[in-house]
């Protein structure tokens, strides 16, 4: 039996089509849980609740922790430590390995142009200070010898059916699609990576199920040379037969608009990804398993084609696996 925590999101629902590959077993656990598959078991539970937990993970071999959480900082900083720990005691007590799906939030801000497994740990967000506080619980539980386990990240990720927490969805793809305006914030003409969703689900099962893979950090497969915000823009705008309109919001307008719009306030801490370099190195995992990672010119056009049909101009050069 596989299980994943968390299963309602998207990287759940592709990690549970993935995983089929692997095993006919399958259990997805959140609280009003969803089958992905024919024969998945699902099963209601809370995270926060212990008991819970360990019922959740029982028959388990291998526990994939891939919840989204609201994007508050006072709901993470209440709940992830005290999910990260029913998790972690459950899956130590049911000798349970653990996946966790993470983000690079707790990274040193210095080292964003190139972040690798060893790029420093400093965040300098809240949510970041959560983000590593919770990574640093696994990695404590593998020193102690107590739990069998790997962190798997992601950069900011991008595809089709990807929900609100995608920027390029919601200031890009969306409002070009609408023949609007594109928007951008921080620097639009810094690089900036994204993690395709497909291959992260794809490569969150492989890691699950490959042995030597366990008690270490891995990105998640992502393309290198990632465009700037202008060319993403003019990527997806072209590709769509759209006029690449498009504006930056200036750092002045979060810092004035956090005081009565909460979700500016949630993301104007994060801001500081989007005003250098972002670029996510995943060269340890494409040597590993040999992976080629979807370019982004491709990852763009299967969002086009699946979400936005009437505008694909490549309607059948894609092949789908």
């Amino acid at each position: 039996m596989q299980t994943i925590l968390g299963s309602g999101g998207i990287i759940g629902t592709l990690l549970a089509q993935e995983l089929r590959t692997y095993t006919n077993k399958i259990r997805l656990v959140s609280r009003a849980p969803k089958a992905i598959n024919p024969k998945d078991e699902i099963f209601t539970a809370n995270l926060l609740n212990l008991e819970e937990v360990q019922q959740a993970l029982e028959g388990s071999k291998i526990a994939y922790l891939t919840v989204g959480l609201p994007y508050k900082t006072k709901i993470w900083q209440a709940f992830w430590p005290k999910i990260m720990s029913n998790v972690i005691q459950a899956c130590t007590e049911q000798n349970v390995k653990l996946v966790f799906f993470d983000n690079v939030y707790m990274y040193d801000p210095n080292y964003l142009g190139h972040m690798t497994e060893t790029t420093p740990i400093r965040p300098v967000s809240k949510k970041g200070i959560i983000r590593a506080k919770v990574a640093d619980m696994v990695l404590e539980a593998i020193s102690k010898g107590d739990l069998q386990a790997l962190i798997a990240r992601s950069a900011d990720f991008y595809g089709p059916n990807t929900p609100l927490k995608s920027i390029l969805t919601e200031m890009v793809f969306k409002p070009l699609s609408k023949s609007k305006n594109a928007k951008w914030f921080g620097n639009s003409h810094s690089p900036h990576s994204f993690t395709y969703t497909p291959d992260a689900g794809k490569a969150t099962a492989l890691l699950g199920n490959t042995a030597d893979a366990f008690n270490q950090v891995w990105h998640l497969p992502t393309a290198a040379n990632p465009p700037c915000g202008k060319e993403w823009i003019h990527m997806i705008a072209k590709e769509m037969g759209v006029q690449p309109g498009y504006h930056v919001i200036p750092k002045w307008v979060f810092n004035i608009s956090e005081l009565f719009v909460p979700f500016m306030k949630e993301l104007n801490e994060m801001i500081y990804q989007y005003e250098k370099p972002y670029q996510f190195d995943s060269s340890k995992f494409e040597k590993q398993f040999f992976f080629k990672p979807t370019s982004y010119l491709e990852g763009i056009r299967r969002i086009i084609k699946t979400e936005y049909p009437q505008m694909a101009k490549h309607k059948d050069d894609l092949l789908f696996d």
